[in-house]
């Protein structure tokens, strides 16, 4: 069975998180793109493909922090859920926050799933490889 490539988007302002989740995600073998914003405005702009983002395809999930300068990861996601355009994309809140209310406000706005970043690397590495194999090549993604 033949599949496309799986296109990601990693909205995250730690440089060192966005390098580490990268670099891992490059080593594994399912195919994907994997494209990186810094904050939940470039998110939008991303998604809504306005400005220098109006050639990127819409990614086939996103994998958005929470705490993010200019607006913050719940603002973004209550917007990409609000926007009937962009509801329907998967989104995987990754985040260092364990609080039972960022979990609750996450899926109150209808977040796909909450993920933790584990502080050990190799656990943070498995993390990772795990992501990409679920939502790149076990997840069915609508066409």
């Amino acid at each position: 069975m033949t599949t496309q490539a799986a296109r990601f988007l990693l909205v995250e302002d730690d440089d060192s998180h966005a390098l580490l989740f990268t670099r891992v995600l490059e080593r594994s073998p399912i195919a994907k793109t994997l494209d990186r914003v810094g904050d939940g405005v470039e998110a939008l702009a991303y998604l809504r493909r306005e400005g220098s983002y109006a050639d990127r395809p819409v990614p086939d999930v996103v994998f958005l922090d929470l705490k993010l300068p200019k607006l913050d990861g719940l603002e973004a996601l209550e917007r990409i859920k609000s926007d009937a355009a962009l509801k329907k994309i998967p989104i995987v809140m990754l985040t260092t926050s364990d609080a039972e209310t960022d979990r609750a406000r996450a899926y109150e706005h209808h977040v796909n799933s909450y993920v933790v970043k584990p502080a050990d690397f190799e656990q943070f590495q498995r993390l990772v490889q795990d992501l990409g194999f679920y939502w790149g090549v076990w997840n069915r993604r609508s066409q």
